[in-house]
């Protein structure tokens, strides 16, 4: 059984997307994301990149990709030992792979080309169809005009 504090809820318009955490490959990643909704941080932020049949970016309260929270950048966690599925929640990070902080991403279908590559801190585990729904960006970059919006993420042990 999973760990309550493993467990965070993101309200969507559409419902609630349920991701279990995975601190067994990336406890600082997963620390960050669990203090991060405890605090409320992605409270209203939007998915400011969205690629069709690639992923859902979010987690930048500037909503330009380009911010991140008020913490230091975190030090990669790259694995091996999972892949990126569909359902499966990164750290977004420049070309510095030391550079993941507050922003993440859920895959919308496989991506292998990123495994060992980006860090893996989770995983849907219920609600991918809400998923599946967030509006889609143009343009090679995904850029969303008007993007759906994370309404409230928190652990599911603070709302127990």
């Amino acid at each position: 059984m999973t760990d309550k504090n493993d467990i965070l809820n993101m309200d969507l318009a559409s419902g609630r997307v349920v991701i279990r955490l995975r601190p067994d490959l990336a406890p600082l990643a997963a620390e960050r994301l669990r203090t991060l909704s405890a605090e409320g941080f992605y409270d209203n932020t939007p998915f400011h990149r969205v690629i069709e049949g690639f992923m859902a970016q979010g987690g930048d309260p500037t909503g330009t990709g380009t911010s991140g929270s008020k913490l230091p950048d975190l030090k990669a966690e790259f694995t091996r030992a999972a892949k990126f599925e569909r359902g499966t929640i990164g750290m977004a990070r420049t070309m510095n792979p030391d550079s993941a902080n507050s922003q993440f991403f859920i895959m919308f279908e496989p991506s292998p080309h990123l495994d060992g590559q980006y860090t893996i801190v989770g995983e849907v585990i219920e609600g991918m169809d809400l998923v599946d729904k967030i509006k889609r960006g143009s343009g090679a970059g995904g850029t969303v005009k008007d993007p759906d919006k994370i309404l409230k993420m928190r652990p599911a042990s603070a709302e127990a």
